[in-house]
């Protein structure tokens, strides 16, 4: 039987691709008064400034585009129908918030 030996280096070399693998992105979106507010960001912590998040209704309309300011934050107002958001970073898989999902803050 041969016995495989792993050195530390090895390890390294067969983790660097995952250690260099991009952050996911986040959305976390609430209700004020007669707005929707979402912040948008990285797992890693970093911000999202200037990237579009999208309203859409159930049969998948865009209802609105929001750039996100400097705080990484996007404001919709109310549509008044059900909705849902999108944060497309440009990743494999953007975020999605439904409306269901949103409270008030």
């Amino acid at each position: 039987m041969k016995k495989l030996i792993v050195t530390l280096s090895t390890v390294v070399a067969l983790l660097a691709p995952l250690s260099a693998q991009a952050h996911f992105p986040l959305m976390s979106c609430w209700l004020e008064s007669e707005k929707v507010v979402c912040q948008a960001g990285y797992s890693d912590g970093s911000t999202a400034v200037d990237y579009a998040v999208d309203m859409f209704d159930y049969d998948d309309n865009l209802i609105s585009r929001v750039q996100t300011d400097k705080r990484s934050i996007a404001e919709f107002s109310h549509p008044g129908t059900d909705f849902y958001l999108v944060f497309d970073a440009g990743h494999e898989n953007p975020v999605e918030v439904d409306v269901v999902e949103i409270e008030e803050k």
